[in-house]
């Protein structure tokens, strides 16, 4: 910066960026320089306005020594995190792996959740276990003070579906779960970011936190709910979240809110042939609330999801059965909504075991707000993904997903999608999540990777079978990436905060009270059973 400096006062004209010195004790050193440059200046400016038009080019080169000076130390500060995340993908590979051989289902994830906090405490994190009242919940801290910014991280699996890493199908014998929705994914994917998060702010001796939140039993049992019903995330400045998918996107995409209850009839046991005239089957409650539930799918809002599976229906057909229970989950938009009909759902259980002669009761399971979007922090998600990029194949994953896209169901997307970000857009997700929960406590960005082959259906085998190997890894790594880009602009940019909070507070307006859609219960722990 000096030299350049003095160039301009010398008249010579070779080009800045090449005599300028790319550190911050030139820049600081150069600014002096600058600083009495301008202010013999100022002096000449009251006397002599022609020698000021004679010097404009040494402002000029001076502050474009500057920039280029910042503009270099912000491009190595970022590149320098992708080198420090591109030497532990093995590690997330790996612990990607294990997680996804535990296949461990919501609450009971004791492995996969040690696993996480084992790697945290290693590098420096401090761990607090069993938080909401859930064994496998935990929330690992780096840093300290403001801002504070939070990735979350989820690790169940879903019961009743598994399959080995294998392009054709193959279940694998004695496993009764399987990562369908790759979550063992994005616990490590949201645990290398967070990782790497503490190794900026520690080389940079940067203030602020970064806090990981081990989130058990997103699928169905509600499990970030019970931390935001904690207060659990009452300090945080903002939060941050990812999924695996079978492309990469970073959209305002918004999702249903739901709520699911287990409704659960009992009748009178007799000899189905001997004794019919005695008995109330409670099988039949089930399946006229079923009937009645199927029939009001035709007055119902446009977006309205309705669906159930009877979990226990008796066990001999000689026997009527006593007991009986059926899992539904309503979803809508609003949560208000999904209230609405609820009732009206209620109103069939209770018409049903009228009809029937049996009683009932029900267990709300679990209950979800929409996904609130937040497009300040959306259009940053998209802009840091865009600069990781897509994934690329190797030979051998070439071949793993031509062959497992023979075997998908009218795909939607192309193989080579993979390489590509989406373009942005505003849109709807028909599935729901407990990030929504998070999501109208404090503003929340995330975003989407390629994990799967493309046109893979989630909570399929074949999503299954790409979560437990490389093609999965790579779109964990480039999700990891992708959230350490957008933590170091979170923590540096203070405007980008304040814009985002201010869009949040907008939408949630002055007198919003925050109401869990499971009301007041306790964690179900024992939901999959």
């Amino acid at each position: 910066t000096l030299l350049c400096a003095l160039s301009c006062l010398s008249g010579s004209h070779f080009p800045a960026p090449s005599c300028c010195e790319d550190t911050m004790t030139a820049s600081l050193f150069g600014f002096s320089i600058y600083r009495q440059v301008t202010a013999d200046i100022s002096s000449r400016l009251r006397n002599q306005f022609r020698e000021w038009l004679m010097l404009r080019p040494i402002v000029f080169c001076l502050s474009f020594c500057f920039s280029i000076a910042g503009a270099s130390a912000y491009a190595d500060d970022r590149a320098d995190i992708l080198e420090f995340l591109d030497s532990r993908y093995d590690q997330t590979a790996s612990i990607a792996k294990q997680i996804w051989n535990h296949a461990e289902v919501g609450y009971q994830e004791y492995q996969s959740s040690q696993l996480l906090q084992d790697t945290l405490k290693a590098e420096g994190f401090k761990v607090d276990a069993g938080v909401a009242g859930i064994p496998t919940a935990f929330v690992a801290s780096y840093g300290s003070g403001a801002p504070v910014i939070a990735i979350l991280a989820e690790f169940d699996a879903l019961p009743g579906i598994n399959q080995s890493a294998s392009p054709i199908r193959g279940p694998i014998e004695g496993k009764p779960a399987g990562h369908a929705c790759g979550h063992n994914l994005f616990g490590a994917g949201s645990t290398q970011a967070a990782i790497a998060l503490a190794h900026w702010l520690k080389s940079n001796d940067k203030q602020g936190t970064v806090r990981l939140y081990g989130t058990p039993a997103e699928e169905g049992g509600s499990g970030k709910v019970y931390l935001v019903r904690e207060g659990l995330f009452k300090d945080v400045d903002i939060a941050m979240h990812w999924h695996p998918d079978g492309a990469n996107s970073a959209n305002s995409r918004t999702t249903l809110a739901n709520r699911s209850a287990k409704f659960r009839f009992r009748g009178t046991s007799a000899h189905a042939a001997g004794a019919p005239d005695k008995a109330r089957s409670a099988l039949d409650g089930v399946e006229a609330m079923n009937m009645m539930a199927n029939m009001m799918r035709e007055h119902v809002p446009q977006q309205t999801r309705m669906h159930y599976v009877i979990t226990d229906g008796g066990n001999a057909p000689n026997v009527v059965p006593d007991f009986a229970e059926v899992f539904y989950y309503l979803r809508h938009p609003r949560a208000a909504t999904v209230q609405e009909l609820w009732a009206r759902l209620e109103d069939a259980a209770r018409g049903a075991a009228l009809g029937t002669g049996t009683k009932v009761d029900w267990e709300i399971i679990h209950g979800n707000h929409s996904l609130v979007i937040n497009e300040t922090l959306q259009k940053m998600m998209h802009e840091k993904l865009t600069q990781v990029g897509g994934i690329t194949y190797s030979p051998e994953e070439q071949k793993f997903a031509e062959e497992l896209y023979a075997t998908l169901n009218m795909p939607n997307r192309k193989l080579g999608s993979e390489k590509d970000i989406q373009p942005y857009e505003v849109s709807l997700g028909y599935g729901s999540t407990d990030v929504g929960d998070v999501s109208i406590a404090v503003p929340t960005v995330g975003l989407r990777t390629a994990t799967y082959v493309p046109g893979t259906a989630g909570h399929s085998w074949q999503s299954t079978a790409a979560a437990g190997m490389s093609i999965g890894f790579k779109g964990a790594h480039i999700a990891a990436k992708t959230l350490a880009l957008a933590g170091i602009e979170l923590f540096e940019n203070e405007d980008l905060r304040q814009a985002a909070r201010q869009e949040f507070d907008a939408f949630r307006g002055s007198d919003f009270v925050y109401e869990a859609l499971l009301g007041d219960r306790k964690p179900p722990l024992d939901y999959r059973n």
